[in-house]
């Protein structure tokens, strides 16, 4: 499903989810079609703002399965930090706030399990604080291999355990505010 409420493309959208938003709901940050895990909803315009463009970087945590097994040194390399072509067609080095190679994904987020798992592949979980386009499937492309799945699992100290995939979970502003750390 796509992170919006309307498309002109046929697509999953999140009206299409069982719940009820209030008129004005829409995503903070957004996963693309072919992403999925944690998004952020409200009504406040003043949080996007909070988060994007606020003096403080939040953390972004990614359960990521990559074709092929990762070696130690390409490993290496994303863990320094890799150039990837960002807008302008300018390189940019994207260096994650952590990285590690997961051997048991489904003890993260029980959901990570997938039929092409019979393909030799590598699990990393990959915490970024910065936001380009696109920047975990360069990344991991940039030292050759493809990404299978992404799945985001945390916002600052929100995050996804308990929630299934396609469920809708409210919390208080208060909450929201104290667990991604945004001071109005």
């Amino acid at each position: 499903m796509v992170s919006q409420f309307v498309s002109s493309h046929k697509v999953a959208l999140l009206g299409d989810l069982d719940f009820v938003f209030p008129e004005g709901t829409h995503a903070i940050g957004r996963l693309d079609n072919e992403s999925e895990g944690l998004l952020l909803l409200t009504t406040d315009k003043k949080v996007t703002r909070k988060i994007f463009l606020g003096e403080h970087p939040h953390r972004r945590t990614y359960l990521v399965m990559v074709q092929n097994k990762m070696t130690a040194e390409t490993f290496q390399l994303l863990k320094q930090g890799i150039p990837i072509r960002i807008k302008g067609g300018q390189y940019h080095t994207a260096v994650p706030a952590s990285i590690e190679i997961v051997n048991r994904p489904e003890s993260i987020y029980p959901y990570a399990t997938d039929r092409r798992e019979i393909y030799p592949h590598t699990w990393l979980l990959i915490t970024l604080t910065e936001g380009k386009y696109h920047q975990v499937r360069k990344m991991v492309l940039a030292v050759k291999h493809r990404c299978l799945r992404l799945i985001r699992i945390n916002m600052e100290d929100l995050n996804i355990e308990g929630v299934a995939p396609g469920e809708v979970k409210e919390i208080s502003q208060e909450e929201f505010y104290t667990k991604t750390n945004i001071h109005l």
